[in-house]
């Protein structure tokens, strides 16, 4: 396959897809942006950009989508929900990607899938190991919530179509208006819990993100690639909420409680577990807050890159607001 043109890119408009369209046309490469709510204001100006309003999830979505995709030398697959609503997600995540994989008949090009790091199974894990491209996949009946399942059976459909796919697992991604994410706690009331202290937060800023796609798309897989996407620079949560705190000045009350305890704390009120918060829940406690390690050697091996600057540079630009 020769020089990757012209990309399409669902779910355009988003956080992860507008930045994947940024590192596209930062490097020259028009992109055909589908997206569903709203366009940005700035793709009017720019003529390397095809904006074209399509749902994934109505009934000539396959039809709409083939003579787009034929004029595509790659595609990245963003468009998903991102919340816990299986039904939605069964809607929008599963019904999107097959009405684009029916679009897929004789196309030739590199198809590159947003999923995430969640496919993983972490109760195979113990406090310390490292979480990394070799370690086991959940499975649809295990899976901790909606979001997880989802994702590993939207990599199932992938595979079962597209023989050579990138199937790319982001960490929890961050980014100018997205500097907080759920792995580091919870609030009551003013005071906010944070949860462990060791273990690095498996994080990729957005725009790092963006150009990690794009070299994907540029580059043909050998077969299905599985690759987990981390920054270099990872902080652990006690550096992530003490620079936050130091730039913003939230939270401006921080209690500290061990993952150990906490754990069994859950433990203790397992029976009640299932009225309870995600956080009090064993596996959705040992998904998001057990202290792992979190290599990006696969990342850099295959893809290359490097984060444009350390965490708290990142974290400042991101809180000024700055893409």
């Amino acid at each position: 396959m020769g020089a990757v043109n012209r990309i399409l890119i669902t779910g355009a408009s988003g956080f992860v897809g507008s930045a994947a369209l940024r590192a596209a046309r930062d490097q020259g490469i028009e992109v055909i942006a589908l997206y569903r709510g709203l366009p940005h204001a700035a793709w009017e100006d720019d003529l390397g950009i095809t904006a074209v309003k399509l749902d994934l999830t109505a009934a000539d979505a396959t039809e709409q989508l083939t003579p787009l995709v034929s004029e595509a030398g790659a595609i990245i697959h963003a468009a998903a929900h991102l919340g816990d609503d299986a039904a939605a997600h069964d809607r929008v995540t599963l019904g999107g990607t097959q009405a684009l994989l029916s679009a897929l008949e004789n196309w030739r090009g590199t198809f590159v899938l947003v999923s995430s790091i969640a496919v993983y199974d972490t109760a195979a894990l113990a406090s310390g190991d490292a979480l990394n491209e070799t370690c086991a996949l959940t499975t649809a009946q295990k899976a901790r919530d909606a979001y997880s399942k989802a994702k590993l059976t939207q990599e199932a459909l992938v595979q079962e179509v597209m023989p050579d796919a990138w199937l790319i697992r982001p960490g929890a991604v961050w980014g100018a208006g997205r500097t907080w994410n759920a792995l580091l706690g919870f609030w009551a009331s003013k005071v906010f819990v944070q949860i462990g202290k060791d273990g690095a937060l498996p994080l990729v800023h957005v725009d790092h993100l963006g150009e990690t796609l794009i070299r994907a798309a540029q580059k043909e897989p050998k077969g299905t690639v599985s690759i987990n996407v981390v920054d270099d620079d990872l902080p652990d949560r006690r550096r992530f909420v003490s620079v936050h705190k130091t730039l913003t000045g939230w939270p401006k009350f921080v209690l500290p409680i061990t993952y150990d305890v906490w754990l069994k704390l859950a433990r203790l009120l397992r029976p009640i577990s299932a009225g309870l918060p995600g956080l009090f829940q064993e596996p959705i406690i040992r998904a998001r807050l057990m202290p792992l390690r979190y290599p990006n050697a696969a990342l850099r091996a295959t893809l290359g890159g490097k984060d444009h600057a350390p965490f708290e540079e990142m974290m400042a630009q991101s809180i000024a607001g700055e893409p």
